[in-house]
């Protein structure tokens, strides 16, 4: 029996995946997406102009990179719009403004100038009716040495060259922000209480606790 209808998940829902570098957002994507045939929503880092850039010189490029991830999560948003939803979305657009570009802000490597445009930005955009904000956000959760781990598995150069400060800085960031996230319901998975690669009846898990979340929340508008 298909998944989506044995937990009645709503054909038009919009599930964002959130979580730090290197927690799986990936994966999850498109695990629930194939479970719940459902199409995914990915950020763009393969052919992204300014990662690479970012990466030797935060100073140089953070404004240039935060601008690019909102366009292109901004049109990724108006895409779902277009499609009526059915989404599983790979990182959240609250995740740009509400933790990178804040943390370059007060880190410095953003001017309060750019800051402001970008802000302003984000906040125009929020307020068009192509912005469906998400049924459910997934919050991927894991210790910072299993985050490290990940990290150092997945072997990606300009990550591995990255300053360890920067990603302890990053966890502490995504768990102070998530603790005070209110735009959609939230539900907290740790990476360790699954593994949908190897184990196939992980993703059934992760959806039946999807739909109770779900359920819940619909009660409690009422």
């Amino acid at each position: 029996m298909n998944l989506r209808m044995k937990y009645q998940i709503p054909t038009n829902a919009v599930i964002t995946i959130a979580g730090t570098v290197g927690v799986g957002k990936s994966t999850m994507t498109n695990a629930l997406a194939n479970a719940l045939e459902f199409r995914t929503s990915f950020e763009k880092v393969d052919n992204n102009p300014y990662l690479d850039k970012f990466y030797d010189d935060f100073n140089r490029w953070s404004f240039h990179l935060q601008i690019y991830f909102l366009a292109e999560r901004f049109k990724e948003q108006k895409r779902i719009f277009e499609y009526g939803g059915g989404f599983i979305q790979d990182r959240s657009i609250y995740e740009d403004t509400g933790i990178f570009a804040k943390m370059h802000y007060e880190k410095g490597t953003m001017s309060e100038v750019d800051f402001e445009t970008y802000t302003s930005l984000f906040d125009a955009m929020v307020m068009t009716p192509y912005f469906p904000h998400p049924d459910l956000l997934i919050y991927l959760e894991g210790s910072i040495d299993d985050i490290l781990e990940r990290i150092k598995e997945r072997g990606r150069p300009m990550e591995q060259q990255t300053p360890i400060d920067y990603w302890l800085e990053m966890h502490k960031r995504y768990e102070d922000w998530i603790n005070s996230f209110s735009a959609c319901p939230v539900l907290r998975l740790n990476i360790n209480e699954y593994d949908i690669l190897q184990k196939e009846d992980s993703i059934e898990q992760i959806i039946e606790r999807i739909s109770y979340n779900m359920k819940q929340t619909q009660l409690l508008k009422r």
